[in-house]
């Protein structure tokens, strides 16, 4: 993942692992079972916005190219792997 600055100076995370247009940017965490000859069978995914990281704290990243941490329980109330849209106060995001 990168950090770029766009034309009109706001913050904006692009890369392989980021997914959506600008403004609507986020990762995926994806649950899966892996095969015996490695592959992958995704079951299920959380969507993290990346419009839920404090914008100060992505500014502090992008200047010091510093790593950004989701952190929130893998599983929801029920005990099953946690999925659809993650939101704070659930995922919260610090400095790494």
């Amino acid at each position: 993942m990168r950090t770029v600055v766009g034309d009109d100076g706001t913050l904006d995370l692009r890369g392989p692992a980021v997914q959506g247009k600008k403004g609507d940017r986020f990762l995926y965490l994806t649950w899966g079972d892996v095969g015996t000859h490695g592959s992958f069978a995704m079951f299920r995914r959380a969507k993290l916005m990346v419009a839920d990281i404090a914008p100060a704290l992505l500014a502090d990243a992008a200047q010091t190219d510093g790593v950004l941490v989701a952190s929130l329980p893998l599983t929801d109330e029920r005990g099953c792997p946690r999925c659809a849209r993650v939101e704070p106060p659930v995922v919260s995001w610090r400095a790494g």
